[in-house]
């Protein structure tokens, strides 16, 4: 790919370029918007002698997306999202989010890159743009042909990353694209990915390096050649062939196939061990651990009474139980990677279990699927960790959490028993095509109330489950909800169990189903009467 720089006065190309946003034909830009997009063409000059900025379309914790427009060679424009990374990431995680795009992305689903500026602390990521529409707004719109799709598309994503061994820890609706008119499909965002213990993303392996008795660490990130990771954005070593800074050649056109090292003097990081569940620290702001004070009778004239540390190694009394001791309060806090949107981290995320792998991606896709068939997005919101699970626990049953729990050594204590509810019953209550249990003593005359295709269950169904918000209501989605007949069009009266055997495999708590069920992809599950979407 080729691009014509534009030409124009380098004391005055910024202000032109800003001035030009106003006469572009869309919608006008806030002030706030024109001055983030003089402050990018300040900060990385480099863009304004190859790209028009028209807007900004996204903004984050760690990074801001703008659409740029750049003439190419053959005289037309195109389109580019443009990511710039907050100046503070650090050098190693750009570095590694650039890796993931270069050797995973560009096929399957997955966004690729196309170039990469920098300009001291300041970095922008070239992708190419895809028209996308937002998913809030056509949630209430979709056929079940088209959640079909879109599920189908997702998982064939994930499988493509995860097999080179790169954990996403951030699928959510907003990170994966969606065309609906040309039925195009984009995974985007490694910000936060993470590599398992065999990815073959070098960046993403956590190394470190053996130093000799006396000597000490830099301190610097290492790669898993054992030289200095980059610090300047020095990307030579991902591609086999040199190539320049801005490029005439895609980045995705590069196959990096990493080659396992023999350096005696380096060895893969250890993951943090296991903690033992009645070692674990319950954390409280209104109990503190009560010192234990030195007996009168054993202390000198003038001696300072100083709490005494309690001694690590006693076994406590209050394992499983709903009181936290002070051995417990004593300990130290578990530390255990939660990046992750809230609503869609997994059980193992939430309950701090330090050995996660690409199952939790498989749940966040199984949250997605959650919300497709139901209607209902966000479907979980709480405001912490163990409001989640508990949100987690009303759905999939109390007692099947804190056997799920147990398998990654976690014991989860729950005050009483919340029975698991059914899927096709929950989702089709909520999405209105059978009575909520307020709803039975008045039944709707056109609502269908047959119960084909499922399975009964004893307990009652919520329809508001504690994952609902109040979110903005479009009035196309509120009539598509109220109305069955309309649904029915759109295939949401013959929903085969398929799809909720699918939903129930996404959305089973123990990981270690996951990794088995990722890596077969059973072709029942997708077998949604159609067999040009089945998996291979």
């Amino acid at each position: 790919m080729e691009v014509i720089p534009s030409v124009c006065d380098d004391s005055n190309s910024t202000e032109s370029y800003v001035k030009a946003d106003k006469h572009i034909g869309r919608r006008k830009l806030s002030m706030d918007v024109e001055n983030d997009i003089e402050y990018l063409y300040e900060a990385v000059p480099q863009l304004s002698t190859v790209f028009h900025i028209l807007d900004k379309i996204g903004e984050g914790t760690f990074s801001s997306v703008y659409l740029g427009e750049a003439l190419m060679a053959n005289g037309k424009k195109e389109k580019f999202a443009l990511k710039h990374l907050i100046p503070t990431s650090h050098p190693v995680r750009i570095a590694a989010e650039l890796q993931c795009l270069t050797v995973a992305g560009g096929k399957e689903n997955v966004m690729g890159v196309t170039y990469c500026f920098r300009k001291d602390d300041h970095c922008v990521i070239v992708m190419p743009y895809m028209e996308h529409q937002t998913f809030v707004d056509i949630i209430g719109l979709l056929s079940f042909e088209e959640v079909r799709q879109y599920i189908y598309h997702l998982l064939k994503a994930l499988r493509h990353v995860h097999q080179f061994g790169i954990i996403h820890r951030d699928i959510k609706p907003t990170n994966f694209l969606y065309n609906r008119q040309e039925k195009m499909f984009s995974l985007v965002d490694f910000g936060l990915a993470q590599g398992t213990t065999d990815t073959q993303i070098e960046l993403l392996k956590v190394v470190k390096q053996k130093t000799q008795k006396g000597g000490g660490s830099t301190g610097k990130p290492e790669t898993s050649q054992g030289k200095r990771a980059p610090t300047s954005l020095e990307f030579s070593g991902l591609c086999k062939a040199p190539r320049a800074v801005f490029g005439e050649r895609n980045l995705n056109s590069f196959t990096s196939v990493p080659t396992k090292t023999s350096d005696p003097k380096l060895e893969l990081v250890k993951p943090t061990k296991t903690e033992d569940p009645a070692t674990r620290k319950f954390i409280s702001a209104h109990r503190r651990p009560v010192p234990v004070r030195t007996p009168v009778s054993n202390q000198r004239p003038n001696q300072r009474m100083t709490p005494a540390a309690v001694n690590l190694g006693f076994t406590c009394s209050c394992y499983s139980t709903d009181r936290v001791c002070n051995i417990c309060m004593s300990r130290k806090q578990q530390v255990a990677p939660r990046a992750g949107t809230p609503g869609f981290r997994a059980p193992e995320v939430l309950t701090k279990c330090p050995n996660q792998g690409t199952a939790i991606d498989i749940w966040s896709a199984g949250v997605i699927l959650l919300s497709l068939l139901s209607g209902r997005y966000p479907f979980f919101k709480a405001s912490d960790d163990l409001i989640a699970l508990t949100q987690i626990m009303t759905i999939r049953g109390s007692r099947e959490t804190i056997q799920a729990a147990m398998t990654f050594g976690k014991s989860v204590v729950c005050s009483r028993e919340l029975p698991r509810q059914d899927l096709r019953t929950l989702c089709e209550t909520l999405r209105g095509r059978r009575p909520s249990p307020d709803d039975e003593a008045t039944p709707h005359p056109h609502r269908d109330t047959t119960t084909r295709h499922h399975r009964t269950h004893d307990s009652p169904i919520s329809t508001h489950p504690p994952g609902e918000p109040s979110r903005q209501h479009h009035p196309e989605e509120d009539q598509t909800l109220a109305e069955p007949e309309a649904q029915d069009e759109r295939g949401w009266d013959s929903v085969p169990d398929e799809a909720y055997d699918l939903l129930d495999r996404l959305l089973d708590l123990n990981p270690a189903k996951h990794y088995c069920f990722h890596s077969s992809l059973p072709r029942k599950c997708m077998n949604f009467k159609c067999e040009d979407v089945l998996f291979t």
